[in-house]
């Protein structure tokens, strides 16, 4: 009977140990600060990447004017090198993100990128005499425009067709 003594030592020292961990990393989760907010997205001034892609585009380049300050300017860039590819994001009012890509790259494969896989609908709509098409089914929702002298504008994101709609009528292309 003397080995059955020490197996239960054993275990009473492990469910002790088990015990003495789980007080551990109880305290250090009340005592160990935690933020679950949302991380704050800091605004980018896109004067100067706008006013070079609009000297070196090919195609008039598409950015918005008088949206309301609760639109929050996130990302931006140009690349030449890339079918004169124009990126501006934003965060919209609802911290939803809003996405403007513009490219002269081939059509279909831009869509595909810049909409993350979503698929054209039958549904159209026309803003400032322009008609645009809703692609639904990827991770973004999209309004694009082909064709404005050989470039696509895709306006993307995960906001609703409300919110990009309204980022299409604050476009002003030049």
């Amino acid at each position: 009977m003397a080995g059955s003594n020490g197996k239960q030592k054993t275990v009473r020292d492990m469910v002790l140990s088990l015990g003495l961990i789980m007080i551990a990393a109880a305290v250090m989760y009340l005592f160990i600060p935690h933020d679950d907010r949302k991380p704050d997205i800091q605004r980018v001034d896109y004067g100067i990447e706008l006013s070079t892609a609009r000297r070196a585009a090919a195609y008039p380049v598409a950015a918005p004017e008088g949206l309301p300050g609760t639109w929050k300017a996130t990302s931006v860039r140009f690349r030449a090198d890339q079918g004169d590819a124009w990126h501006l994001g934003f965060e919209d009012p609802d911290g939803q993100y809003v996405a403007i890509e513009q490219s002269t790259r081939k059509r279909a494969d831009f869509i595909e990128e810049a909409s993350q896989g979503a698929h054209p609908t039958r549904i159209t709509q026309k803003i400032d005499g322009r008609t645009w098409t809703r692609y639904t089914g990827g991770r973004y929702d999209a309004l694009v425009l082909e064709g404005t002298k050989g470039s696509t504008t895709v306006v993307a994101g995960t906001a609703s067709f409300g919110r990009l709609t309204t980022m299409v009528e604050a476009l002003k292309m030049r």
